[in-house]
């Protein structure tokens, strides 16, 4: 068998459709574009239409294809429509990302209760509602999906200046196990993809030079991630053949980040 002929048995996702919350952002934009070049029609999910048809120009040079939904993550209504347009455009969801997050730099006893409620609507709450809406549609379609949840580093290890948002990344990282052990017997996997430190909209407003140097010190490999490092964990993840047996697990991309203690 050439070794093309095995890889795309392995990794390819023709004929899949998967939906990437969070796909106009860069990493989960990034995260697309390896979907899309293995065969998966894409679907973008956003709020600004704009930024999710730059993704897609960007798609369709490599061959790719896919379209941009709008929805508000924070209300159930909108997840439920989204879901219903891409099952009437696509005919049925395959994989689903959850890649939607906010951030704020707050020092813990400035932080008030409504930025607080915000950034876990936003980055716990809306992965509950996405998880349930998409998880029944699964369910009664005995469709074997795979669940892709970002977590972060901050949700491994606890992480200064990022008080709320580590919280509710260590509370995705929970609920992505519980997921994984509940809908294991419907042949739904569910995993949470670990990005150490990847320069991003919600992350630079933290990423001072200090900060920086601390970051580099502590990471092996002495470099920032790139988008493109995400893509490999994805495909892993999304692949039903490659992936078969992954359920209940955190994949880390750090460049050694996490291993390094002293």
């Amino acid at each position: 068998m050439p070794s093309s002929t095995f890889l795309k048995e392995q990794f390819g996702l023709q004929g899949k459709t998967a939906v990437i919350i969070g796909g106009t952002g860069e990493l989960c934009g990034t995260m697309a574009e390896g979907l899309a070049r293995a065969g998966a029609e894409v679907v973008l999910v956003g709020r600004i239409r704009e930024k999710g048809e730059l993704k897609l120009k960007k798609i369709a040079e490599h061959g790719g294809k896919g379209y941009f939904v709008a929805a508000d993550v924070t209300k159930r209504e909108s997840l439920q429509s989204l879901l219903d347009e891409v099952i009437k455009t696509s005919g049925k969801v395959d994989i689903l990302v959850n890649g939607a997050g906010i951030n704020a730099p707050t020092p813990f006893l400035e932080i008030e209760e409504e930025e607080f409620k915000r950034i876990i609507d936003t980055n716990l709450t809306a992965v509950f509602r996405t998880c349930q809406v998409f998880g029944e549609y699964f369910i009664n379609e005995g469709i074997p999906a795979s669940i892709i949840n970002l977590g972060s580093m901050s949700g491994l290890v606890p992480l200064s200046r990022v008080f709320t948002y580590s919280a509710t990344k260590a509370a995705v990282h929970n609920l992505s196990k519980n997921l994984a052990r509940e809908w294991a017997e419907n042949s739904i996997r569910v995993n949470t993809l670990v990005p150490g430190f990847f320069p991003a909209e919600q992350n630079r407003k933290v990423l001072d030079e200090s900060r920086v140097l601390d970051i580099l010190r502590q990471t092996p490999m002495s470099r920032f991630g790139n988008p493109e490092d995400l893509i490999g964990a994805t495909l892993l993840l999304a692949s039903n053949r490659a992936g078969a047996f992954i359920t209940g697990s955190e994949i880390v991309i750090d460049g050694g980040f996490n291993a390094m203690k002293i």
